[in-house]
Parts: C-alpha cells; structure tokens; sequence
C-alpha cells in the first residue's frame, strides 16, 4: 500500500512539477494542468458545434501538440492533458445543440434532445442545460474512480495468468468481439476488421523484408499509423458531411427561439433528488458497458434513457412530465451513461492496450507517436527495483482526468451554457475549415505529399464505409491491435519451439478462442435478428 501511495504522490508531482509551460514571478507554470483546461474549453465549444466532435478535435490537435512540445516523454502529460480535457469537455458539450436546436451532433445525443428540446421550448433552456451538465459530470467522475480502482487490478491479474499464448488469444477475442458488436451486420464488421488487418501489414512489421509494398518505396515502412487513423475517422466523416450539406442546401429551415420563463428557467428545489436515482442507475449502465471494447456511448444512452423511461413509468407520481415530453430525469438517464463511458472506456486501454472508441484510439495514438509510455499490463509493475516510469505516468494520467472533473464541476457549467451560439455556425464554412487544418496538421507532423495522399485515400475509405454502412471503428481498431498481435504471436510461436497449435496448449487459451468464435456467432446473430 506504501508503494502504491508513492507512486499516487510520483504521478501528482509529475503534473505538476513537470514540462513547465511558462515562467510567472519567477514561478514556473506546469504544462499539463493548463493542457487540461485548455483541452476542456475546446472539447466544451465541439462538443456544442453540430457537425464537429471530440475525436475530430483530438484529431486535428495532436500533430499541432507533438511539433509543440516534441516527441521527448516529458511532452506526454501536457499532449495527454489536452486530448483528455477534450474528451471530457465535448462529453458535456454535445448536450447544447440537442437542447437548445434539437440537433444532435453526435448519436448519443438523440436521446438528449427527447426530453431536452421540450424543455427549451416550455422556456427553461437554462435548467435543461444544468440538469445535463451536473449528470453528465456525475456519471464521468463515478467512471473516472472505477476506472482507477480496476484498471491496476485488471492489468495484474492479466500479466500473473496470461503468458504469450494467452495474451495472442485475447487479442484475437477482443477483435472478434468489436467485429461482432460494432454496426448492423456481423459480416460486415469481420471485413472492416480483415482490412484493418491487411492494412496493417503493409511494409516490414515484424518481418525482415518489406511485404505487400508492390515495388513502391514509399510503402517500405508501411502505413503511417496517423494518416490511416485520421483518414478514416476524420476525413471519411467530413466527405459525409459535405456530402449531406450538399444534397439538405436547398431543405434548411430558419429555427426560431425558445421563449423564456425566469420563474422556472433554473435548478428548482427538488430537481437533485428527483433525478439521482436515475443519474446512479445510468452511470452504473455507462460505466459496465464503457469497460467493454467497441460498444460505445450511444447504446449506453439507449439503455439508460430506456430503464429511466421504465422507472418513471411505474415508480412516477400523477402529474410528473412523460418521458419524451420535457421530463427531466430523460435528459439525467441520458446524459449520465453516455459520459459515464468515457471513463470506463480506458479501463481496457491502460489495463489490456485495447481501444474501445474513438476517443482512446487517440490516447494510444498520442503514446506511440511520442513514446516512453505503451498501454497494456506491463504499466502497472510495482515490484521493480526502479521507479517505473510508466507508472508514474499512468498516476499522472489519473490525476489529469481528476483536474478534468474539477473544472467541469466548477466553471464547465458555465462555459458549456455560453456555447450555444457555437450551434449556429453555418456547416458550409465550418466543415471545408476542419478539412483544411486536418490535412494542415498532418503535414505540420509529417512534411510529406505522400502523407497527405495516403490520407485522402484513406478518407474515401472511410467515406464508401459509411455509405456502405460497414462500421469503421473496427478497421481503426484492428489496425492498431495488429502489431501487438502479430509481435505476441510471433513470440509465442518461438517460445513453445515453432508448434503451429500453440494456441490450444492451455486451457485459459483454448477459453478464450471458444469466446472469440462464440462472441462472432451468436452475437452478430442476435444483432441480425433485432
């Protein structure tokens, strides 16, 4: 226990007495605390700007952040400290536009916009927005603290039971799993997947020679993982938003303001009470499936904002508002299990080095770009004679995410209610400018044509899955998860002597293969039926 609370103190000291940002009085400032401010106003104001997103702003501020602070790992908690104030700001701020123009801007905010719009319209925008934001913040802090309780404990009982054998199946489990689950079709999240793969294994990887270059030198070294990565999550979405912007320009309608009522337009006595059971049952729901690779926030919105509605129904009293209608525990039921993901959704990431969304795609992406910190169980050693460096940083990313959850208690309320102008930035001017400073970014990280081009074609990738509704975060996922897996493998294959069916040697091993087999038949059939 003395050694844990050591590191806690090394993880706090490396926030803030590390890389400083700027001298005050003689006083340096560290970088990271201000990062996550930062990160959070910008997170906040995407989050309330339909068409944009949190990981198309992670997206676009990591090159910018690692040609700021380079690629030593004193620049990882001040890059991690942005990219997490971001995740967490357009959690909160995606409830804006669904409250205040009925447009959700991202699908977990469908739900918000229920429950959330009415009440805009009956006059009490101000309370809607509060009532989202203190849910919202409740079920991300609940999320946050398991997600530093289980985290350690999952990634040392991985590393104490699991040897090659075993971590190459869990790898191929966790795959399969995100195949089955992501999208409409069980066949088409196993393409995306099999892309990924193959994507992955262009150029030299765990080989000697280059593979499936076809002659060109350009592909010796295969893809660059940023390029692939923003491609199709970035610039696959921004096609598919001019494309809508393109065939909805003649359909757009001038939306008029809510009227206004002062008496009603806030908190109201009883409104905390009335919506805490449902914002603890949501962050429970959030929390459970944020833990789970590939599921997402919005079937954590679907399910909490369903269970609330059943609650409601059978527990409400004569006279509450329907759901549906203005009833404020929807907005809480919604709100608290999509944020309660974001938490829980690293669980996996620190503990396995398993992304399960787009957001942690791009914590692992910032860690492999700068180096010094490699997500996975090997984190979490205690019993080093040195100070594990990677540890601290894990503590330091713990505490990043707690200043997070500060300032969102604090001024993020605030901020993310001034935002709501942000809604009525016109789509044709904001979506051609992200282009622009996303490709601008990547030549800033990479000084490369090729970059660019590689990321385009990428870009239409992402662009034909989403017309072709073949769900990309599998390929982004697999694409990642194919150098660890293939390293794994290639290790276990020569540790048990060149044995082809090294996978079915142990019973752990064997276990997780069924699952693997098991989680693509029957779940993608349940997901066909319903």
């Amino acid at each position: 226990m003395t050694e844990v609370l050591h590191y806690i103190w090394l993880g706090i000291l490396a926030v803030f007495n590390g890389y400083p940002l700027f001298t005050l009085g003689g006083i340096a400032i560290p970088a990271a605390p201000i990062m996550v401010c930062g990160g959070l106003l910008t997170g906040i104001a995407v989050g309330a700007t339909p068409g944009l997103a949190g990981p198309m702003a992670m997206a676009i501020a990591l090159p910018i952040l690692i040609s700021v602070f380079g690629f030593t790992p004193d620049a990882l908690l001040p890059v991690f400290g942005f990219l997490i104030g971001i995740m967490k700001g357009a959690t909160v701020g995606g409830a804006v536009p669904a409250i205040l123009f009925n447009m959700p801007g991202t699908p977990d905010s469908v739900m918000t916009t229920l429950d959330g719009h009415p009440m805009a319209k009956a006059g009490q925008p101000r309370r809607a927005l509060r009532i989202a934001q203190l849910s919202s913040v409740t079920g991300d802090t609940f999320s946050d603290l398991v997600l530093f309780v289980c985290a350690p404990f999952l990634a040392v009982a991985v590393e104490a039971y699991l040897d090659l054998p075993e971590k190459t199946a869990l790898l191929i489990l966790s795959i399969s799993f995100i195949a089955a689950v992501m999208g409409n079709s069980r066949g088409k999240g196993l393409l995306a997947v099999a892309l990924g793969l193959a994507t992955a294994f262009v150029g030299t990887g765990q080989a000697l020679t280059p593979r499936l270059t076809f002659g060109n030198n350009d592909l010796s070294s295969g893809f660059s993982l940023v390029s692939v990565i923003l491609g199709v999550l970035i610039i696959g979405e921004i096609l598919i938003g001019i494309e809508g912007l393109w065939q909805a320009s003649r359909l757009g309608k001038k939306k008029e303001d809510a009227p206004h009522d002062p008496a009603q337009d806030d908190l109201q006595p009883g409104d905390i009470g009335r919506i805490a059971p449902y914002v603890a049952r949501s962050a429970f729901i959030g929390t459970i499936i944020g833990a789970l690779p590939g599921i997402g926030s919005t079937l954590a919105a679907t399910l909490g904002y369903s269970l609330g509605a059943r609650r409601h129904f059978k527990r409400g009293k004569p006279g509450d508002t329907p759901f549906g209608e203005g009833a404020p525990e929807g907005i809480a039921a919604t709100e608290a299990a999509n944020s309660a993901v974001s938490g829980a959704n690293l669980i996996p990431v620190l503990s396995l080095g398993i992304p399960g969304n787009a957001a942690a795609v791009f914590l692992i992406l910032a860690a492999d770009s700068i180096g010094g910190f490699n997500p996975g169980p090997q984190v979490f050693h205690f019993t080093s004679p040195q100070v594990n460096p990677e540890l601290v940083t894990a503590f330091g990313i713990f505490t990043l995410m707690s200043i997070g959850n500060i300032l969102n208690w604090t001024f993020g309320g605030r901020f993310m209610r001034a935002m709501g102008v942000l809604a009525r930035i016109p789509g044709p001017i904001l979506l051609p400018m992200v282009l622009l400073v996303t490709l601008t970014a990547i030549y800033v990280q990479q000084t490369s044509f090729f970059a660019l081009w590689v990321t385009m074609g990428f870009g239409v990738l992402g662009y034909v899955f989403r017309r072709s509704n073949i769900p990309v975060l599998p390929f982004v996922i697999a694409f990642i998860l194919a150098r660890p897996l293939e390293q794994n493998a290639r290790e276990a294959f020569s540790a048990t002597g060149g044995d082809p069916w090294f996978l079915f040697h142990s019973a752990t091993s064997i276990a997780l293969i069924l699952a693997a087999i098991a989680s693509v038949i029957f779940l993608g059939r349940k997901q066909a039926e319903s």
